[in-house]
């Protein structure tokens, strides 16, 4: 069995990771992007400069073009010499050049945990029916993955309604794939082909890896009943919008990576296409942050949502170390990982009976009685070996004589993907591995029919005194406690581009999710078992599709919502309490801050009735751009619409990015003896009628906060209402603290997280 786990986490040969952001422009020859900004005013044609450019290029060379962009926004992809690409970056019209990038994926329960966790209550009016597993949603979700199984029953299309009119994609035929495959469900599938460079070419929206299928599941699949991971986790599958349709675009190819080209190309497709949502699970690694103009998610993002449409990012892979997360720009909602409260439980028995928790997935068939020998890895080394790699139980450190027939324990000192020390004690015969690693808390490695499981480093400890013991076969617990907590691996906080925009932005389920998985994967099965259709894998990859669900979801119940007010109605009734009544935590059992879950865990309920939105404008993210460093000329060429008169501020710097009508408030270079103060406006979206919200502040003893005023009143559907932050300090900060402002009254609760720096933006 293959160890899903180490593919999501995009370290296998599934994806060979090509890092060609490191290189400038004029490095090498090769497939580059032309970004030349938004499209013309007329759908589907060439602005003039860009024809121009590409009637030049293709007179030199008819086979460079790679695609053209032209629906949401203008560019192409071409084959071009360093030279030649070096001489279009300096071009009128045009904003940027790059390499083409190979980006990396970020690899039913959970439902079920969300909606318990949740406690908001709604109305009953017919008016605003919230139920979310409605039959018919009349939302689209794009998803730009692996591509999808079609024949998995979380694609039935029973009870839909016909396919909105104004869709307008199409279903892509190929060797594997034909239009019956798609249906009222399935309603778009696309495509990318690789490179003709490609060593290996795969032209066919069908999955082959399995990551595409789980993601569109998870997002919108139909409510099955009965499913479970071989007896595991058993339950009903369902989509967080199973009346929601899903548009596939395949930009990931099972040896070629997921190529920026491909993905912009799928962001121009979908703009045309209609859809609602834009789901991505995947992104750049976090030791590389490229230039907003010089990422594919980020330009492409930014256009689908100047059209209406909700984009939504997994956050990487990369925790739990500071700065890490990625897909930051501020038009994308940004996604980190949480436990539930199921666990994968596989115990050690020890001699004297002392039954150590360990976690774990296998299907193992020995003793229940601890009868089997122990030996611990560094005891078991060959003499020409290194400690450190016997303890780690790495390849070549062990002497087969000594783990023969007996379970080792391994310490996982290395950080390595625990299905790596499984390998080597199988190989030399041993019976078994107990693996000393807490980091891994909460992520169950699936191991097969071989008998391993993973304790913590206190739980180590007691192995020692015992001579003898047993590994159980798994068994799936629920009402597990605590949940959730923040996945150690989920890619953490502050934003790098910049602090000033508070990431990630919430947090959802990304750890052993069961959802639907391609039918003819042999690899996956455990000896002698039949294919999974369902299947355990856990990254920001599969909590990224959970909050693009329950935006399909509040699109369809607020269809003229911008994209802003429902990444604000998500943030600002996310929740921060676990199932034990406490703070979430995160895997070392301290208390999450915004760098870790942004707002909270999501709620699938509160964002249908937020009370009060705060609306992020067009003018806010031009802003962003003037304050970033871009000048009016560019930006006036990357933007579709700037309002007449619009220039940038004569003092735009970094700091000013705090000031923009974000759900949250970050604020970086603070100096306490000049303070800080910003701005915000909160939009009334909860129907006609006199309320008024009330503040509430939580901040930290060093940090003094003002809001001003302290009440809101707002009368009508769609008032408007300002207040002012002062944030200020009696002495230095020597650490970055966090905090929250809420806006409540007896129905309704608007919070948004804060976090304060005195480090300066890079």
């Amino acid at each position: 069995m293959k160890p899903l786990v180490t593919f999501i986490f995009g370290l296998t040969s599934f994806f060979i990771f090509v890092s060609l952001f490191t290189e400038t422009v004029a490095e090498k020859d090769g497939v580059y992007i032309v970004y030349m900004g938004a499209a013309p005013k007329t759908k589907g044609s060439l602005r003039h400069d860009h024809a121009q450019l590409l009637s030049s290029l293709l007179k030199r060379n008819k086979n460079a073009l790679v695609r053209s962009y032209k629906n949401g926004f203008s560019g192409f992809a071409a084959r071009l010499s360093a030279e030649e690409a070096h001489s279009i970056a300096h071009r009128a019209g045009v904003v940027s050049v790059f390499p083409d990038p190979v980006l990396e994926l970020h690899t039913t329960r959970s439902w079920d945990f969300l909606n318990y966790q949740t406690s908001v209550v709604i109305d009953s009016n017919p008016n605003s029916n919230s139920n979310s597993t409605s039959n018919d949603s009349g939302a689209i979700i794009g998803i730009l993955d692996t591509g999808i199984w079609p024949e998995s029953e979380s694609f039935n299309d029973k009870a839909m309604g016909p396919i909105p009119s104004r869709w307008n994609g199409t279903c892509a035929k190929a060797q594997d794939f034909n239009t019956s495959n798609c249906n009222k469900k399935i309603i778009g599938a696309r495509s990318y082909e690789d490179d003709e460079t490609s060593v290996i070419k795969y032209q066919s929206p069908r999955d082959m890896v399995g990551h595409g299928t789980h993601v569109a599941s998870t997002a919108a699949g139909s409510e099955v009943q009965g499913v479970s991971y071989y007896g595991l986790a058993e339950g009903t599958a369902k989509g967080g919008s199973p009346g929601s349709r899903i548009a596939m675009y395949r930009v990931c190819s099972p040896n070629n990576g997921c190529r920026g080209s491909s993905i912009l190309a799928a962001f121009d497709d979908a703009i045309a296409d209609g859809v609602d949502v834009l789901s991505l699970s995947l992104g750049a690694p976090s030791f590389f942050k490229p230039q907003i103009t010089d990422d594919p998610i980020a330009l492409g993002a930014f256009h689908a949502v100047q059209h209406g449409i909700t984009v939504v990012c997994s956050a990487g892979n990369d925790g739990p170390d500071p700065g890490t997360v990625v897909n930051a720009a501020p038009w994308i909602v940004t996604v980190a990982a949480s436990t539930i409260d199921r666990a994968f439980e596989s115990d050690v028995v020890l001699g004297d009976n002392t039954v150590i928790k360990g976690e774990g997935i296998n299907f193992a068939n020995i003793q229940k009685s601890p009868v089997y020998p122990i030996v611990y890895g560094k005891s078991a080394k060959k003499k020409d070996a290194d400690v450190n790699d016997s303890r780690n139980c790495n390849t070549n450190s062990l002497d087969q004589e000594l783990v023969k027939g007996k379970i080792v324990v391994c310490e996982n000192l290395d950080k390595t993907y625990a299905n790596e020390h499984m390998d080597e004690v199988k190989q030399l015969g041993g019976i078994g591995v107990v693996l000393i690693d807490y980091d891994s808390k909460g992520m169950a490695s699936s191991f097969g029919t071989f008998p391993m499981t993973v304790i913590s480093s206190e739980d180590g400890a007691k192995i020692c005194r015992n001579p003898v013991a047993t590994i159980l076969r798994t068994t799936s617990p629920t009402k597990y406690t605590p949940a959730p907590i923040i996945a150690y691996f989920s890619s953490r906080g502050p934003s790098t581009i910049p602090k000033n925009i508070l990431k990630p932005d919430i947090a959802a389920p990304g750890v052993n999710i069961l959802a639907a998985w391609m039918g003819n994967d042999t690899a996956e099965a455990p000896e002698g078992k039949d294919p999974p259709l369902y299947n355990l894998i856990s990254g920001t990859s599969m909590a990224c599709p959970h909050v693009s669900g329950i935006a399909a979801t509040v699109k369809s119940k607020n269809p003229t919502w911008s994209p802003s007010a429902i990444r604000s109605a998500i943030m600002t009734t996310a929740n921060q309490i676990n199932n034990l009544k406490a703070p979430i935590t995160t895997e070392k059992g301290v208390a999450a801050t915004p760098y870790d879950f942004g707002a909270g865990e999501v709620s699938p309920t509160g964002p249908l009735q937020p009370g009060l939105v705060y609306e992020t404008t067009a003018i806010d993210y031009l802003n962003f751009l003037c304050h970033h460093g871009y000048n009016i000329t560019t930006i006036k060429t990357i933007a579709n619409a700037i309002p007449d008169g619009f220039t940038c501020p004569k003092e735009s710097s970094i700091d000013l990015i705090s000031n923009i009508n974000y759900p949250s408030i970050a604020i970086t270079n603070f100096n306490e003896k000049a303070g800080r103060k910003v701005n915000r406006t909160l939009t009334n979206v909860a129907g006609d009628g006199n309320s008024v919200y009330t503040v509430t502040i939580d901040s930290p003893a060093n940090l003094d906060v003002i809001v001003v005023p302290n009440k809101l009143q707002f009368t009508k559907n769609g008032d408007k209402s300002s207040y002012e932050v002062s944030f200020s300090a009696a002495n230095p900060l020597k650490e970055d603290v966090f905090g929250s402002i809420a806006w409540s009254n007896e129905k309704y609760k608007v919070r948004s997280p804060f976090a304060v720096s005195s480090k300066r933006d890079n």
